[in-house]
């Protein structure tokens, strides 16, 4: 590659991270700009991925669309050998002539998606949601299980409470004091 700016435009779809065997992935749509600057011996990537990737809801179990918008940059240079010890350096052996950035993209992608995929509140599948809490309920009788049903109930409330507008539901005290006090700073 001459030295300089090279711009490259990539689309990732559903095919992309089935090939990657990336099983939390159901489907995506998302556009990626890579920005190589080329200088010496070094060669500056600068990844920007903007999109939306669809994933498997944790509680209901229903597509969840969840949007990307990310960043990534490394520094990739010819070496004796293979090395990523470092997060921003990439040394990679002179008998190569191409960087296969797949692995990098799939990772940045991976790694902007939260750990729990949930919807947000009170856009989770109801019925599920009831499906869940019976059958928790009859499976254990434990503390834990109790516990795990009270979480449930007190998600269910926060999804009720969520779908009802603030003109409908009563005003607190307690909250009313403490907006108070952010209007005062």
């Amino acid at each position: 590659m001459p030295e300089g700016v090279h711009n490259f435009e990539y689309h990732l779809g559903k095919q992309f991270f089935v090939n990657m065997e990336n099983n939390d992935i159901r489907d995506a749509d998302l556009a990626v700009a890579l920005t190589v600057n080329h200088k010496n011996d070094f060669y500056d990537l600068n990844f920007v991925i903007n999109g939306e990737v669809v994933l498997l809801c944790d509680r209901c179990l229903d597509d969840l669309h969840f949007p990307i918008d990310t960043t990534y940059h490394i520094m990739v240079k010819y070496g004796d050998d293979y090395n990523d010890d470092s997060d921003d350096l990439l040394e990679i052996p002179f008998s190569d002539n191409y960087l296969n950035v797949a692995y990098m993209l799939n990772d940045t992608v991976t790694l902007a998606i939260p750990i729990k995929h949930v919807h947000p509140l009170g856009k989770c599948n109801r019925a599920m949601s009831a499906l869940l809490k019976k059958h928790r309920a009859r499976a254990n009788d434990d503390e834990d299980a109790e516990l795990e049903n009270q979480l449930i109930d007190e998600m269910d409330d926060m999804d009720a409470a969520a779908t009802d507008s603030a003109a409908d539901a009563p005003s607190d005290p307690r909250w009313d004091k403490l907006k108070g006090l952010s209007d005062n700073n």
